[in-house]
């Protein structure tokens, strides 16, 4: 891509001038004079509208279109985020080392849906400034990006991935099915291959989980029932992370932590338990953050997620996304079936005749009539 100049959008944090205080006064000692006439300039700018002509490329990636201000590559090295403190970001260069740097003012106040430009993941373009310190002057191009929606804006977990790895626990806490299907939905949205891990299978009968995991297996995704306690599945799992950015997401209390320390122990991560008056976790994993594995590629261990809101999926999207059901959305009478309400069709067929598990199809019901902040309603 050639460099050039382009108009780009700014944030909209400046508001107009202040009028004159004395303007009521004016009017008063004036208002028998019809001729008179107040000059007052009139824009169509004002807090609307903030454009600036930067030096770049404009480049459309996973997490939209996105305006990458020019650098002198010959002052800059090229890094990945390993993760994001505050206003500060944790930077590894290419030689292994690792940089604290902030981030480019430029890059703060291009308008943008996201809560942050920089996320964990990301590969970047850093100017060292200090010993150990340095400014990211760029964000690349990304893909394979995992969003959800927070406070009305676009949160971006992670960047760069390929596999998003959902953990659930078989008791303490409980399993919620209906959170899998969100996370597999974005995982789907994302072009992310998708791993489910049943954890804490030595805390309840293997038998009752059954049922669930044919269901997901039918549909062709990989899952794996794990015990980090007895070293169950953990060799699997291993193999299955090896050579891949894996991003690791569950309910806080479900053991991903454990989990990854047995996968590879000299990480030492930190664990607490759950609970036992709520069957909920405490967070011990504060920020998205990547650990490269020594069989090669890297995992992502996020925080633990009690509430999972869809990003930029509308109601009509979402039935394309459930593997299961969208063979027989194609085949129902009418073309804008919401697969809810109406009459002929074949997704309610398909669960009426057994084809279909109904509980997977009353989560699909739950994500089009409300989708809403995941809770405890599974």
């Amino acid at each position: 891509m050639a460099r050039k100049k382009f108009r780009a959008e700014f944030r909209k944090n400046r508001g107009s001038r202040q009028r004159e205080n004395d303007l009521t006064r004016d009017f008063q000692a004036d208002r028998h004079n019809e001729d008179h006439t107040r000059d007052e300039r009139i824009s169509g700018k004002g807090e609307l509208t903030r454009k600036r002509t930067i030096i770049g490329d404009v480049a459309a990636d996973d997490a939209g279109l996105t305006a990458q201000p020019g650098i002198d590559l010959s002052v800059c090295r090229r890094g990945r985020v390993l993760s994001v403190f505050g206003l500060t970001s944790l930077v590894e260069d290419e030689t292994g080392a690792h940089y604290q740097c902030a981030t480019r003012r430029l890059l703060k106040t291009l308008a943008t849906d996201q809560r942050h430009v920089v996320a964990a993941g990301d590969y970047v373009y850093f100017r060292p400034a200090a010993e150990q310190e340095g400014i990211i002057e760029r964000v690349e191009r990304r893909h394979g990006v995992l969003s959800r929606m927070s406070k009305g804006r676009r949160h971006i977990m992670v960047t760069n991935v390929d596999q998003l790895l959902v953990i659930g626990s078989a008791a303490e806490p409980y399993l919620k099915p209906n959170l899998i299907d969100r996370f597999l939905v974005s995982a789907e949205q994302a072009g992310l291959r998708p791993i489910i891990g049943i954890n804490k299978v030595d805390l309840a009968d293997p038998a009752d989980l059954q049922p669930l995991v044919g269901v997901y297996a039918r549909m062709g995704y990989r899952v794996l029932l794990l015990s980090a306690r007895q070293n169950m599945g953990i060799a699997r799992l291993r193999q299955w992370l090896g050579g891949y950015s894996t991003v690791i997401v569950g309910q806080s209390g479900v053991g991903k932590s454990s989990l990854l320390n047995a996968v590879q122990p000299d990480w030492n991560l930190r664990t607490s338990h759950v609970s036992a008056d709520n069957q909920k976790g405490r967070h011990t994993t504060t920020t998205a953050k990547l650990l490269k594995l020594d069989s090669g590629g890297y995992v992502v261990d996020t925080p633990g997620i009690r509430q999972f809101q869809l990003w930029d999926i509308i109601p009509e999207e979402v039935a394309g996304h459930f593997r299961d059901l969208r063979p027989y959305a194609n085949l129902c009478k009418y073309p804008n079936c919401t697969h809810t309400h109406e009459a002929h069709c074949a997704v309610k067929d398909g669960v009426a005749d057994g084809f279909l598990d109904a509980r997977r199809y009353e989560s699909y019901c739950a994500l089009v009539e409300n989708n809403e902040p995941f809770a405890d309603w599974d």
